[in-house]
């Protein structure tokens, strides 16, 4: 299988290439500007939109603050590329191709209703929030759910993947082998919610939380001198998605 190139937008503007110039010199504050201007946004619309204060769009588009860890959820309200919105690379409104399915061929019609979610091992680069989703060869067959599911949910399969666990810094909620649902769509950190994360390019899973005005990576393992938490901020962290489904085979 060729690798896919997966990125967390799904709105995007294919007129946007009509309004930009090559600009990867520019700051990632003058294309958020560029880019709001262009979706014809105030900031205050912005704001609203990605759940921050409108103070802090201005210190970006003004060159106050460096950078943001809502660069997915900045490029899917302004509907351009995250990768062009954090680098200036490529094109604005480039449609990266998303995961497509085989149709699954099962004999009994009733199964008809299953919607398969691939499972994958994730392929990153440190400070780049796109990412290459490879089919695993041993044991990567894909779990299934029911088309109900996912419309209960609102989730588009497309935009989920599944990935093993690997290692005890989540044990007990996630085990070393359990099998979780990583929903790419929802990238916007939530205190005390599990997300899997480019943590300088390494694909991680932890807990995020909010404290002393900072978001951290935080592990379920007692054991906190060993699973320490570690500051989640700038381009050595980047938020994948929400863990929404865990299969694991501990009882």
């Amino acid at each position: 299988m060729n690798p896919i190139i997966g990125t967390p937008i799904l709105n995007v503007n294919r007129n946007a290439d009509l309004f930009f110039n090559d600009n990867i010199g520019m700051s990632i504050g003058s294309r958020i500007r560029e880019a709001r201007k262009n979706a014809k946004l105030s900031q205050k619309e912005l704001a609203l939109k990605v759940g921050v204060k409108q103070s802090t769009i201005s210190e970006l588009e003004t060159g106050e603050s460096a950078g943001t860890t809502l660069l997915a959820s900045f490029a899917s309200a302004l509907g351009v590329n995250a990768l062009w919105l954090e680098t200036g690379k490529g094109s604005p409104s480039q449609n990266t191709p998303q995961l497509k399915f085989e149709k699954v061929k099962i004999a009994d019609p009733e199964n008809q209703n299953l919607l398969p979610i691939r499972t994958v091992k994730l392929r990153l680069s440190a400070g780049i929030s796109g990412f290459v989703l490879d089919q695993q060869q041993d044991d990567g067959e894909p779990i299934f759910f029911r088309r109900s599911w996912f419309e209960k949910r609102g989730f588009d399969p497309e935009r989920l993947v599944a990935v093993k666990v690997k290692g005890e810094s989540m044990d007990p909620t996630l085990r070393d082998g359990d099998t979780i649902v990583i929903n790419t769509a929802d990238a916007k950190p939530q205190d005390g919610e599990i997300f899997a994360v480019n943590y300088e390019g390494e694909a991680v899973v932890k807990r995020m939380v909010r404290d002393i005005g900072q978001w951290w990576l935080s592990s379920d393992n007692q054991d906190q001198r060993k699973y320490h938490r570690k500051v989640c901020q700038g381009d050595a962290c980047i938020v994948i998605g929400k863990v929404i489904h865990r299969q694991t085979e501990w009882i």
